[in-house]
């Protein structure tokens, strides 16, 4: 019996005895494609123009033969290292195809990451909403408002992620979700990353490989990079990643532990975080250390004193890390150097970390810090508060 030009099925369920066409869908849009080339273009830009940033020295006694570096991510134009974060998250995301014209971007953020994504946003002309918790301070408020965004409330910091995701839905717009996407927008390899900066500007240095680079987490996303870049040139270098009060993340790395949590937030803004974020790569890191709070604020207030210049609580925690490796180094009768970040601005702060009243509220002691501190720099001698 013929099948020519009939349709039947044998026993696998194929069709047999028909002639198939192929069926082609094309969704391509020419005007998207222009408004995307543009967005790219426009954010490349400004990388080209502010992707670099300073590499500062905090003075220590010319004897001890240790360099310690605070890389300065306070002078990008959103002031902070998430303008770093954005731009990478918004490259990411309309390469792959998930920002359109006229949609808005949504993020769960009460911090530097919205600030900058608004700023992006509004760079390539869509719409930005950031999703924060009630509490917010009016100052983070006004900066994302500056830059045209929007903030949206919520009453349970906890919600920010489910409602940001149903935001998007109801909106028709992108969900950036920071958290999980920080490690794998950036390009870790090189490309002018924040680490390869570093390695850059070090090159004319006495000792141009550090032996500690000390960075905070909030994401993950920053240690991550360095991390990996590190490991993939094959440098000696060590990471170490502290962690403030009310995180989990040091809690999951010590007991292995992903499913690790912690009931409240963080009292320093921009690290630290209730849950372990996906961005979050632990294995990649060497060393963790849980710093007090009030450790953090007396940094704050340390660098200032040393250098001039105010900066944020995660900058405190990191610099405060960063000098007790330095005490190891000299009590061992090492050389080298260590490099940590200055993450953003003090004047986003002086209601918080530079305020003795809200230390008071906190309950914060940052005296017996200041000592430590101050024992460090005068004899090369660390003591922990508790030992004093």
């Amino acid at each position: 019996m013929s099948t020519t030009g009939t349709s039947g099925t044998a026993g696998t369920g194929r069709t047999i005895g028909t002639t198939a066409t192929t069926i082609d869908v094309d969704r391509s849009d020419a005007h998207y494609r222009a408004w995307l080339k543009e967005a790219v273009r426009k954010v490349q830009a400004d990388a080209n123009r502010s992707a670099d940033t300073h590499l500062l020295r905090f003075p220590l006694p010319e004897d001890w033969g240790i360099d310690l570096y605070l890389k300065d991510e306070s002078t990008h134009p959103t002031g902070s290292l998430k303008h770093r974060l954005a731009r990478s998250l918004f490259l990411y995301a309309l390469c792959n195809g998930w920002i359109r014209p006229g949609r808005p971007v949504i993020e769960a953020s009460s911090g530097s990451t919205a600030v900058s994504e608004a700023y992006f946003a509004k760079l390539i002309g869509v719409p930005f909403i950031a999703v924060m918790p009630r509490t917010t301070s009016p100052e983070k408020c006004r900066l994302i408002e500056f830059h045209g965004g929007e903030c949206h409330f919520v009453d349970d910091s906890m919600k920010m992620y489910e409602e940001s995701a149903e935001l998007a839905a109801r909106t028709g717009g992108h969900y950036m979700d920071q958290f999980t996407y920080a490690e794998r927008a950036t390009d870790w390899r090189g490309n002018n990353n924040i680490a390869e900066s570093m390695y850059q500007q070090l090159r004319l240095e006495r000792y141009p490989e550090p032996a500690w680079i000390v960075a905070t987490a909030g994401t993950g996303g920053t240690s991550a990079t360095i991390a990996r870049y590190v490991h993939y040139m094959q440098h000696d270098t060590r990471v170490c990643v502290p962690d403030p009060e009310n995180s989990c993340f040091f809690d999951g790395w010590t007991n292995n532990d992903p499913h690790a949590s912690s009931d409240c937030g963080s009292r320093i803004e921009g690290i630290g975080r209730p849950r372990m974020e996906p961005s979050f790569v632990p294995g990649a890191v060497d060393r963790m250390m849980k710093v007090p709070d009030a450790a953090s604020v007396a940094a704050c207030r340390a660098l200032e004193t040393a250098i001039g210049r105010k900066a944020g609580g995660s900058t405190g925690t990191g610099l405060w890390s960063a000098l007790k490796i330095v005490s190891e180094m000299v009590a061992d009768g090492r050389k080298g150097s260590v490099v940590t970040l200055l993450c953003d601005p003090g004047d986003r702060y002086l209601d918080k970390y530079y305020s003795d009243t809200w230390l008071a509220e906190q309950g914060l002691d940052i005296a017996p810090y200041t000592k430590t501190l101050d024992t460090l720099l005068t004899t090369g001698v660390w003591r922990e508060p508790s030992a004093s």
